[in-house]
């Protein structure tokens, strides 16, 4: 009698042929912490549920007319265990494996879990790669140098790539504080903010592309940057968010113009029975990490 069995639990569903270590080009690094929460919660369950919607996503790409799963190859690693000291030891085991793995030279790109998850991946990038843009598809700046206590909040996260020297290229933001906002006008240099009204009227994407062409950058996107309308699934949903479009013509340029090498896709706080978010937020992993190994050729 003949049987089949289930696709293996890793991104896509990738057999072993094309989710081997050696010959895959992009690492998933699932991070399910949710340490730091300030309204909705369940962000710890996103990385499970990213996983489990992407196996229904088609491997073919009409844009690129490829499977780049099965070109490039996508490996998935084990998921980080939380760490119950708190935010800040959580943050140096993320930096401390995230380093580790892009070392190696592959793509990689972190399943949060909440945005406090960056912390450590900023860490990690500026180890291995040196200086970097940080851009950023969020409703909020994340700009407070700490929140309820803690300078590792999600709401600190680009504070703290603002403190590494870092510059922080951002889109969408809709939801913001008078210390945030004191602290963009002061740094004009380093710190370029579009708020969602701006991306809707658009004259974005020619700035962004000499914001970030020849540069490395680590390309972070906060789900709830998007509409609740496409994205309910998050902890702090905020009205008048990027529509599907803005938020790929914004991937599309950076992984055209710039050299993305680490991504992460964080806040999703998957609901039960609506699926509909944790399935954009697979398709959009999958889609960034595409563009993102057709561009470097």
């Amino acid at each position: 009698m003949s049987y089949e069995t289930l696709p293996p639990q890793n991104f896509l569903g990738l057999d072993d042929e094309h989710s081997a270590y050696e010959s895959s080009a992009a690492l998933i690094l699932p991070i399910p912490y949710e340490g730091t929460v300030s309204y909705g919660q369940g962000t710890r369950e996103g990385p499970r549920a990213i996983l489990e919607a992407s196996r229904q996503v088609e491997l073919y790409d009409r844009e690129l007319d490829d499977e780049p799963a099965l070109t490039y190859g996508i490996h998935t690693l084990p998921a980080l265990a939380p760490v119950v000291s708190g935010p800040a030891g959580m943050v140096d085991a993320i930096a401390a494996c995230a380093e580790e793995q892009l070392r190696s030279g592959k793509l990689l790109v972190g399943l949060g879990g909440e945005h406090t998850v960056s912390a450590g991946m900023a860490r990690a990038v500026q180890a291995v790669h040196g200086d970097f843009v940080l851009v950023q598809i969020d409703a909020h700046s994340d700009l407070r140098d700490e929140y309820e206590g803690s300078p590792y909040s999600h709401a600190s996260v680009a504070r703290r790539v603002f403190d590494q020297g870092m510059a922080i290229v951002q889109f969408g933001i809709r939801s913001i504080c008078r210390e945030e906002i004191d602290l963009i006008r002061a740094e004009p240099e380093r710190i370029h903010v579009w708020f969602a009204e701006d991306v809707h009227a658009g004259g974005h994407l020619p700035q962004l592309a000499e914001l970030v062409r020849g540069k490395k950058v680590f390309l972070t996107i906060d789900l709830d940057g998007f509409d609740p309308s496409l994205v309910g699934a998050t902890g702090t949903p905020e009205p008048n968010g990027l529509s599907w479009n803005q938020g790929l013509e914004i991937i599309r340029t950076v992984t055209r113009e710039a050299q993305v090498v680490a991504i992460d896709c964080v806040e999703l706080a998957p609901l039960p029975g609506q699926h509909a978010s944790d399935f954009l937020a697979a398709k959009l992993v999958y889609k960034a990490i595409s563009l993102t190994l057709a561009n470097r050729g």
